[in-house]
């Protein structure tokens, strides 16, 4: 499946979610990641999230999809996270 992935944590566990979410996704922007992930994947994601975030004060939100074909994608200046990197 196809996700982008966006957080709002607070500065101490910034980095910490941060470095979570590249081991999973491609980071695109300050806060956001996209990219193919297993739900199993995704759920492995979850769980380590879970131990670091404070569901009192940060947050998580997921966009899912199926396919990425049925996403329209432009980039307005650089583009952080290129797919001509991916072997």
């Amino acid at each position: 499946m196809y996700v982008i992935l966006v957080y709002d944590v607070g500065e101490k566990r910034v980095g910490k979610i941060l470095r979570l979410c590249r081991k999973y996704l491609c980071w695109i922007q300050n806060s956001v990641f996209e990219g193919e992930i297993s739900e199993v994947k995704l759920k492995e994601l979850l769980l380590k999230v879970d131990i670091i975030m404070d569901k009192e004060v940060d947050s998580i939100i997921l966009f899912k999809n199926s396919d990425e074909r049925w996403m329209e994608k432009q980039i307005v200046g650089k583009e952080r996270c290129s797919i001509d990197n991916f072997i």
